[in-house]
């Protein structure tokens, strides 16, 4: 029995889990995985130097039960010689107050926990006991999802714990007591057992009397893992006895492929990349267009980490219609992308980014500089350039296309007086707007850029064409892409009193 041990040894120098002399914090829940990984680094603490500390977390799920394993697991690791670092947190109140099913909370907390003991400890490796068995579950339940390679490719051998993993403000005691002076360290995640399977875990269990604690909840088929495990794999396993084996080589060897492609998405992001910042990514269409399929998919799942790093996943519906869009979409054109971000079309450009942020000046939508102006007359031809954008006005000649005016975005044909006085400029404090559709009622313009979810920081920034004075024209970043709205009074003709005139803002890149 003393073969897993070696395997684990294995693992560690062949994976490069960690380095000899290193302090390794175990995340022991009380089963028989988790106290066997702790027993094995316990008897390979002097082969390679380390310093072993069991961290265990009661859930407060299963009331005194979960007590009971704590305790259980303080005592073994005193009766090792081994420091217990003690935790206890109410998942069932934090699922609820953050709208999450009870798996995916207990894992965070869980998670939340380990890295603020390996910061207790001074700790840079973090080990729990994730086997072969887990694997394929793991696998097969992102394939049922729908999950692309980040997903298919299962657990890591070692990764850093970041963000991803944890509910940063989760309440959980600490016994002994937290040091709020202790180093903000962000340690690896390592799985020394991923490569073992559950038999052999067991039979280990077995032969050292380590009297793993049973959890209940673990037979609980209502949750999702629990069903697979206990359900659809054996189900599965009549068709193919070595699925669990075949799922987890699977996983090793996307693992593989999963690198490539993320190279690939690398190498694809920085041939169309414009910009990129914290808040944004701007792309090029031209290069986008010349990408293959793969690439592109690629490169919004690389621009939605960028700007997501916490993110577990992205899925195929979302990566499928942003591709649409990006591929598809008029100007002004958007779609959705995980934890709120936004893919928008420019007429050059694509950019992702946060859907309530400021759009980048110049990137997809025209703004005015401050105290900029420009007064002219209805009949009267005028091309003034900010920045990437140009704004042009002019009379339109009898029996002109109004709706190609108004089906683009950015332009539009305003009915107005034929010697009317005309300025472009930004809002005025108070300013007024009559939208059509509501009898000739006004709103405060401010109330409709906030309907229409215009960034706070660009309101001010909008380009709006007043006429003698009244809001009869704007363009502005919506939370839809790039919209223009055109007051009532100036949508239609008034017998002779009026005249049509077109407006509307180009790329300078584009004259």
């Amino acid at each position: 029995m003393d073969e897993l041990v070696e395997r684990v040894a294995a693992a560690i120098e062949r994976g490069r889990l960690f380095e000899p002399g290193a302090t390794v914090v175990v995340g022991v829940s009380g089963g028989a995985d988790s106290l066997a990984l702790l027993h094995a680094l316990a008897r390979l603490r002097e082969r390679l130097g380390l310093t072993v500390v069991a961290a265990t977390l009661d859930h407060g799920l299963r009331g005194a039960a979960g007590q009971a394993d704590a305790e259980h697991v303080r005592e073994i690791a005193a009766a090792w010689g081994l420091r217990a670092i003690v935790g206890r947190a109410e998942v069932g109140a934090l699922a609820r107050a953050g709208r999450l099913n009870v798996e995916e909370a207990a894992r965070q907390v869980r998670y939340t926990f380990l890295l603020r003991a390996a910061r207790q400890a001074g700790a840079d490796v973090v080990a729990v006991g994730h086997n072969r068995d887990d694997q394929a579950e793991t696998v097969l339940m992102h394939l049922i999802r729908g999950s692309g390679l980040s997903g298919l490719r299962g657990m890591l051998p070692r990764q850093r714990l970041s963000e991803y993993h944890l509910l940063p403000d989760a309440p959980i005691t600490f016994d002994p007591p937290e040091d709020p002076a202790a180093p903000q360290l962000w340690p690896w995640l390592v799985r020394p057992l991923l490569d073992v399977p559950r038999a052999e875990i067991d039979a280990y269990a077995e032969a050292h009397a380590l009297r793993p604690r049973f959890d209940a909840t673990n037979a609980d088929t209502t949750f999702f893992r629990n069903r697979l495990r206990h359900e659809v794999i054996p189900l599965l396993e009549t068709l193919n006895p070595n699925l669990r084996a075949v799922l987890a080589r699977t996983a090793t060897v996307l693992q593989g492929d999963a690198t490539l492609v993320h190279a690939a998405g690398e190498a694809a992001l920085a041939r169309v990349m414009r910009a990129a910042g914290p808040a944004a990514v701007t792309l090029d269409r031209v290069e986008w267009a010349r990408l293959a399929v793969a690439e592109k998919r690629a490169v919004i799942r690389a621009v939605t980490w960028r700007l997501r790093p916490a993110l577990r996943d992205v899925t195929f519906e979302q990566v499928e219609r942003a591709l649409r869009v990006a591929d598809e979409g008029a100007t002004g054109a958007a779609a959705t992308l995980p934890a709120g971000l936004l893919l928008r079309v420019g007429y050059e450009t694509l950019v992702v980014a946060d859907a309530d942020a400021v759009a980048p000046p110049g990137a997809d939508a025209p703004a005015l500089p401050p105290g900029e102006r420009v007064s002219f007359r209805a009949g009267e031809p005028v091309r003034r350039v900010f920045g990437a954008w140009a704004f042009e006005a002019g009379p339109l000649p009898p029996g002109a296309d109004l709706a190609a005016w108004h089906a683009d975005p950015l332009a539009a044909a305003l009915a107005v007086p034929p010697d009317a006085r005309l300025m472009l400029r930004a809002r005025r404090a108070g300013e007024r707007f009559r939208p059509r559709g509501m009898g000739g009622r006004s709103q405060k313009l401010s109330d409709t850029l906030i309907n229409m979810k215009v960034p706070a920081g660009w309101r001010d920034r909008v380009p709006l064409l007043a006429v003698e004075g009244e809001a009869a024209w704007f363009v502005a970043p919506a939370a839809t892409g790039v919209r223009g709205r055109v007051a009532g009074p100036f949508s239609a003709p008034a017998g002779d009193e009026t005249r049509w005139i077109g407006v509307r803002w180009r790329p300078v890149g584009e004259l």
